[in-house]
């Protein structure tokens, strides 16, 4: 059995984790307890296709320390409708006062790295769905691979239109892969980057120099559960409660303590995602 624990203490937030996922339906409840056991307070759960809108609603409904983003993935895009774009908008704007409101649109982005893909579709439904964040003043929640340019050049034309009352809200670059000028860039607009299991390998070098080097107030964590396991569960289903594993590497990265590390990880986190400080949380016995 693979153990979920790390040394040190504190408070975690997983920011990208699909808790909805079909991976989850034998023992949703034990993950969420398993996760909460090892310190992980709060699980942002993000859409990937109107289909699951529900699905992800329901995971925030059944947890406390569960909080809902709804998006569009590049990958889904092709079995999207246009107007999924308006059921989008209205879902956000109908549970904006719930009491575990959408804390971002997401997940959303470009992907490049499948062949194959209809790259105009997916950055019709990405700028789109920049837009809808934009107007709402929600963050957003950034699935990029092999696009980072292209990403960060339409970032940077929705938040620099002009007519709309809400301001660019940044959010969190996802399971970042990219440069360190393209980290800048991103931090730049707003951004901090989400690392997750990739950081615990050790040929992952130029992602752990990044998460040893980078500006501790830029960095967020993740797991992508049940996806994107970290090395010491390789081959396993990812889930929550290895974040604190995941964080003891990035804290020994940085010669942190892990306690700061989870203090700064999630100040982080609810500055990029400012819904999280009034989300519901379980509770620290």
């Amino acid at each position: 059995m693979i153990s979920a624990q790390a040394s040190g203490g504190g408070e975690w937030i997983d920011t990208h984790c699909h808790l909805d996922a079909a991976e989850f339906d034998a023992d949703r409840a034990a993950v969420v307890a398993r996760a909460v056991a090892g310190g992980v307070r709060t699980l942002v759960v993000p859409a990937v296709a109107a289909a699951n809108f529900a699905a992800v609603r329901a995971c925030a409904d059944a947890f406390p320390g569960v909080r809902p983003a709804y998006g569009i993935h590049p990958l889904y895009v092709e079995h999207a409708a246009e107007a999924d774009l308006d059921t989008l908008r209205e879902r956000l704007v109908s549970e904006a006062g719930a009491s575990a409101a959408p804390v971002a649109v997401g997940e959303i982005g470009l992907d490049e790295y499948v062949p194959g893909v209809d790259r105009e579709r997916q950055m019709v439904f990405f700028v789109a769905q920049l837009r809808i964040a934009r107007a709402l003043g929600l963050p957003v929640l950034l699935h990029v691979r092999r696009a980072h340019d292209a990403v960060l050049a339409a970032v940077r034309r929705v938040a620099a239109e002009k007519g709309v009352a809400r301001p660019w809200a940044g959010g969190i670059a996802h399971a970042f892969n990219g440069s360190r000028q393209q980290a800048e860039a991103y931090i730049a607009l707003g951004f901090r980057l989400g690392f997750g299991g990739v950081v615990t390998n050790p040929r992952a070098r130029r992602i752990r120099a990044l998460a040893a080097e980078l500006p501790l107030s830029a960095i967020v964590l993740e797991t992508d559960a049940p996806d994107m396991a970290p090395v010491f569960a390789h081959g396993a289903r990812n889930e929550p409660a290895y974040l604190p594993r995941i964080a003891a590497t990035v804290a020994e990265l940085r010669s942190l303590r892990t306690e700061e590390l989870a203090q700064a990880t999630a100040a982080n986190a609810r500055a990029a995602l400012p819904g999280l400080a009034a989300a519901p949380s379980y509770s620290v016995s």
